[in-house]
């Protein structure tokens, strides 16, 4: 079984490791709880349609050349652990951290925020009540905060950070972003050639 010790130990013996900084996690995903991990997918399918690869073994990454992480740390059962990911997240080589939390003590994501400081931290309310433990943090301590259960916006934000360095990442933003407009042209034009009951039936058709 493995234990807190056992992932704060890999934690830190990966930030003392040796390794090319291409091959690390460029985005660290935590949660709270694994709860949490319906509405943080939304981060994980927004990584992945912009060509990102989940890393799950930190010593043999995947082909491709940017990668996220995900882990459940929790602020309240498992601080040290929180101290641990935080503490360590420039070493092992992350670039931003998406964090999600829920509830009213929502603490997870300012924490974490104050940890790995000037490693920019995105905070996901999971809940609408979460929303303001989640951006509460004083002049000082920055944080960057989506709506509640955004996640995908969190990870598009993610990717804008890490966008301003690798041109890569900046391109598929773009491309993603012309795809939606793209979208919006064909509904539009739908919408318009078609008349509102013939697209409300094709649309019907559709589901």
């Amino acid at each position: 079984m493995t234990t807190v010790q056992d992932l704060i130990d890999r934690l830190e013996s990966e930030a003392t490791s040796d390794v090319d900084p291409d091959s690390t996690p460029d985005v660290g995903v935590i949660m709270g709880s694994d709860s949490d991990l319906d509405t943080m997918q939304g981060a994980f399918d927004a990584l992945d349609e912009l060509g990102f690869a989940e890393q799950t073994d930190f010593d043999d990454p995947p082909a491709v050349r940017f990668t996220y992480e995900a882990y459940v740390v929790s602020a309240h059962r498992t601080p040290e652990l929180m101290y641990a990911y935080g503490e360590t997240a420039a070493d092992r080589g992350l670039d931003v951290i998406i964090a999600g939390a829920g509830g009213k003590s929502a603490d997870l994501p300012n924490m974490t925020a104050s940890l790995a400081y000037p490693i920019p931290v995105i905070g996901v309310p999971v809940q609408e009540k979460s929303v303001d433990s989640v951006i509460g943090m004083p002049t000082g301590a920055p944080i960057v905060a989506v709506d509640a259960g955004k996640s995908f916006n969190a990870a598009l934000s993610a990717a804008q950070i890490l966008a301003r360095e690798h041109d890569e990442v900046e391109e598929r933003l773009i491309e993603y972003h012309e795809n939606l407009k793209g979208g919006v042209a064909e509904v539009s034009a739908d919408l318009h050639d078609l008349g509102v009951e013939r697209f409300r039936t094709s649309r019907s058709d559709e589901t």
